[in-house]
């Protein structure tokens, strides 16, 4: 495992990071209390992040061969995330845990720097306190009611992809390109009527990116 300066340097400024109370979530999260038992104690796939998670269309069905846990919540952030990371990923033991945060820190107007200070906070802890030893950085998606905040997501999502470059622990999973069209545009046909959820045809493009990812039994 090696981890570089810039991991380092993120880490410190994650100290400095704001963030919203997360006892508005405090009653949704304690809904996943006692759960850990419903799966089967090995080979666990943890989903978690915020509602681009939660409103997954069918979500086992993308999953048949998998013991996957769905622990995403409301419209979270990503301090919401660290703040009930033990409630939300390590009650639950997991083998593999998949990350999606960003997408509403950045629509809250924090600099994508600070959000991947956060992340790195996350994924620190996760490593050297809890010993999961496969974690998968999902990117921030593209959408049409956020499209005017594209720069900003894009620059958040390269730096997803250097963290993710700092660990042989730590992967990248690059679902904002296969939203686009060849020409740049978003396809617009894959959201539902609030412009920044997916249907099924936005999952099915996720589903291609993240299957080759998740660990086999």
């Amino acid at each position: 495992m090696r981890f570089g300066l810039a991991f380092c340097l993120l880490f410190f400024f994650a100290q400095y990071a704001s963030a919203q109370d997360p006892s508005r979530f405090a009653e949704e999260v304690n809904g996943f209390a006692g759960t850990e038992g419903n799966y089967a104690a090995e080979h666990r796939i943890l989903f978690t992040g915020s509602s681009s998670i939660r409103l997954w269309v069918d979500f086992k069905s993308y999953f048949p061969d998998h013991n996957v846990i769905n622990t995403g919540f409301g419209g979270s952030e990503t301090s919401d995330l660290i703040h009930f990371k033990k409630e939300l990923i390590t009650n639950f033991k997991p083998e593999q845990v998949f990350i999606y945060e960003g997408d509403n820190d950045i629509n809250a107007e924090e600099d994508p720097v600070v959000v991947l200070a956060e992340i790195s906070s996350l994924v620190i802890d996760l490593i050297k306190k809890d010993g999961i030893e496969n974690l998968v950085l999902i990117s921030a998606k593209p959408s049409i009611a956020r499209w005017h905040l594209k720069e900003s997501y894009k620059k958040f999502n390269a730096g997803l992809e250097r963290l993710a470059s700092l660990s042989d622990l730590i992967t990248y999973a690059d679902v904002w390109t296969p939203m686009l069209n060849k020409d740049g545009s978003l396809k617009k046909e894959i959201f539902i009527e609030d412009g920044l959820h997916m249907n099924k045809m936005g999952y099915d493009l996720w589903i291609k990116e993240i299957e080759p990812l998740l660990i086999s039994k």
